[in-house]
């Protein structure tokens, strides 16, 4: 098999044999949004603290973890364990671990930049109301910031999905590495465009599930 020609049946063993590294891409991808929106969430009101001696080692967590390349930080956290502590992490929690603390910089942003948008003029009511702190967050706020966010947060997913091919670059077996080694073996460019398809569909399906929450949420407008 040569160029991109390949018979149905022959796609249909690709695609099964694709499958497990599907779920390892899947597996990425839930486990740094879940991960990664949780720790953005802490470093978001660390980065928008009064006091300096938390503020500031936050911003430099977010210059060095949005001012380098994922490439370079994934390599970082399979490697440098060894050499600082004589251990590895495994290929895919290194993974998990780098992809994690990348997007969670620029989800803390997304969130403060969301928290920020509120006009001050809701907390003041909130309180006049009687509300607590805790309960104007959750209750009057956190709604409005979660709309507001939407679009952003959508555009991060979305790269999300295409940089979980990243995680080759260790040896996690996703779906990227299969086809990059498949499309070697087979001298055939169709194990590219399938891997493509997949992520394309799971692109659609973030951004269809991101439209129909923003308009489940527009009764905040």
């Amino acid at each position: 098999t040569g160029g991109i020609s390949l018979d149905f049946a022959g796609v249909m063993d690709l695609v099964k044999n694709m499958l497990p590294s599907s779920i390892v891409t899947l597996e990425i991808f839930f486990l740094t949004i879940i991960f990664s929106s949780i720790l953005g969430m802490f470093v978001a009101f660390g980065r928008m603290s009064k006091y300096a001696i938390i503020r500031i080692p936050i911003q430099v967590f977010l210059l060095i973890m949005r001012g380098t390349p994922l490439i370079l930080q994934l390599m970082f956290f399979y490697f440098a364990p060894y050499y600082i502590f004589a251990a590895t992490l495994p290929r895919f929690w290194a993974a998990i671990l780098a992809f994690t603390l990348n997007y969670s910089a620029y989800i803390a942003e997304i969130y403060r930049s969301g928290i920020e948008s509120i006009p001050v003029g809701q907390y003041e009511a909130a309180t006049v109301l009687g509300f607590g702190k805790a309960e104007t967050f959750f209750k009057i706020i956190l709604p409005q910031v979660v709309k507001r966010i939407i679009p952003p947060m959508s555009n991060e997913l979305m790269t999300l999905v295409k940089d979980t091919a990243l995680a080759q670059v260790i040896g996690v077996a996703e779906i990227f590495k299969l086809a990059g080694a498949t499309m070697s073996s087979q001298f055939s460019t169709v194990p590219l465009i399938v891997a493509g398809v997949f992520y394309l569909i799971m692109n659609a399906v973030v951004e269809r599930f991101c439209f129909y929450l923003e308009k489940k949420l527009d009764y905040y407008e």
